[in-house]
């Protein structure tokens, strides 16, 4: 709204929570593994943000989950983000 772009539907899901998909080290060859596995649960998504390098700990992408209760949709969005496995 800020940059007069004009805001889409927004919905509610129900509960909902993300985890952190976090690399550690050195490179500018990042790549991913598991993916598929992360997105096997109902409910769960993975973005992930496409930076090009990583030197240090670095945020490379959310895990995404809905669910019944938070407490369930936070636990399925850590399991979802614990099978991404980074690769550098």
């Amino acid at each position: 709204a800020i940059l007069g772009l004009p805001i889409p539907e927004i919905t509610q899901n129900g509960p909902a929570a993300s985890a952190v998909i976090l690399g550690q080290g050195h490179s500018s060859d990042i790549s991913f593994e598991g993916i598929a596995d992360a997105l096997a649960d109902a409910g769960t998504d993975i973005r992930l943000f496409g930076k090009p390098e990583i030197k240090g700990s670095r945020r490379l992408g959310v895990a995404l989950a809905t669910d019944e209760s938070i407490g369930a949709a936070r636990a399925k969005a850590l399991r979802a983000a614990s099978k991404v496995k980074v690769r550098l």
